[in-house]
């Protein structure tokens, strides 16, 4: 499988034992060497590893565990491209400050039809972003949703 049909199979919910990891050029140093183990994009790399080695390079990476930063985005709803490589920030209109993702978590969740919602139509991808102002935010939808 390529690096972009590993990711498109994580963003379609084939994947909900894995984790999803963007990672800006701006925010990583050696993105070349990254990139041999993910997919390359524009301005990063976007990984695509098991749940628990996920885990554990985005807080090698980071500095940061996993759930609290999900857990400290889920305060801040924004809205985050499908492609987990962007977004905007909800405090983008609050000056001339630049917004750009610096670095995205995601992972999905199985449709549960007892939870109600958008989770009784299928798997729900869950996305948390760390904006270059400093702004945690998360976004979800419903897996394969372009």
């Amino acid at each position: 499988m390529t690096d972009s049909s590993v990711r498109a199979a994580f963003l379609a919910g084939e994947r909900p034992e894995d984790v999803a990891l963007y990672l800006s050029a701006s925010f990583v140093d050696n993105i070349d060497s990254l990139a041999e183990q993910g997919q390359r994009t524009e301005d990063g790399v976007v990984l695509v590893v098991d749940g628990d080695r996920g885990r554990s390079v985005f807080k090698s990476m980071t500095g940061m565990d996993a759930m609290d930063f999900a857990g400290n985005a889920m305060q801040n709803t924004g809205s985050i491209d499908r492609d987990l490589t962007g977004g905007e920030c909800p405090n983008a209109a609050e000056g001339p400050q630049e917004h750009t993702p610096e670095f995205t978590f995601a992972f999905t969740e199985a449709q549960n039809e007892e939870v109600g919602g958008m989770y009784a139509e299928g798997d729900v991808v869950h996305a948390y972003v760390y904006c270059s102002c400093g702004t945690a935010y998360s976004d979800k939808w419903l897996a394969g949703e372009a």
